[in-house]
């Protein structure tokens, strides 16, 4: 049975394709790959999608248009009519988690978002903005989101620093929160498959009959996953609209 984790490790595609710049390697990997295939697929598809506009629109413009109007209603229920501003950030979060889940389905493929440092990237950069922007437009009113109204005087010194550390935190949990989902549910997947080879190499024609049943688990697992694989994109984009409404509701 081959190792479960295998499937994860990040290396060049090819010998010419490593460079180090000083003691940083910033070869173009099976990782980049895959995020740039990503990059483009949506790119296209959705081009493709909106580009005829029409009065009557077919699947292609229909999908489009649901997936605009799904995103949108997000953010507008989560942050706002003025979170507007942050609908591209928001529409490009969802696609690029859905299609990095999705698309790690596919055998031989590679789920840029079960590594932690592509998450985490993704979840600082919600983080930042949030500081940032939630400072530029509130000023130092923005660290009252620290102190919740009614807080009596003598609970201030133990309320603010659990504050602070819930704040803090919160890219830990959003990008753990995905990376864990996807590495837990394609090593299952890979075990499963492993069970079906094992079977036949074990016990040869019989073993056919026998590697049927972990076969079956994991199409159903596939299935499983395809669900995860929205629901984990949508936590995800619902968490980020949620921290971002800080940036411009401060309720005290």
């Amino acid at each position: 049975m081959s190792n479960p984790v295998e499937q994860f490790q990040i290396h060049p595609l090819h010998p010419s394709l490593q460079f180090h710049i000083g003691s940083v390697d910033v070869s173009f990997t099976n990782s980049a790959l895959w995020m740039l295939i990503g990059v483009v697929l949506s790119t296209v598809l959705l081009s493709v999608a909106s580009k005829k506009r029409a009065l009557v629109p077919g699947r292609m413009q229909m999908f489009a248009e649901s997936l605009y109007e799904f995103i949108a209603n997000m953010v507008r229920d989560n942050i706002g009519s003025e979170g507007r501003r942050y609908f591209p950030l928001i529409f490009t979060l969802f696609v690029m988690v859905m299609l990095g889940n999705t698309m790690g389905l596919i055998p031989y493929s590679f789920t840029y978002t079960s590594h932690l440092i592509v998450t985490l990237a993704m979840a600082m950069l919600i983080f930042v903005m949030v500081l940032v922007l939630g400072i530029a437009r509130h000023g130092f009113h923005f660290f009252s989101f620290f102190l919740p109204p009614g807080v009596p005087v003598w609970l201030i010194p133990l309320i603010v620093p659990i504050e602070i550390l819930s704040f803090a935190i919160r890219p830990v949990t959003l990008s753990v929160r995905l990376f864990a989902n996807m590495i837990a549910g394609h090593i299952m997947l890979k075990v499963f498959a492993g069970f079906s080879v094992g079977m036949v190499a074990a016990f040869g024609t019989w073993g056919y009959a026998a590697g049927a049943v972990p076969m079956l688990f994991n199409t159903v697992l596939i299935g499983f996953e395809l669900l995860i694989a929205f629901l984990q994109a949508y936590v995800f984009t619902v968490l980020s609209c949620i921290y971002l409404k800080d940036t411009i509701h401060i309720d005290h």
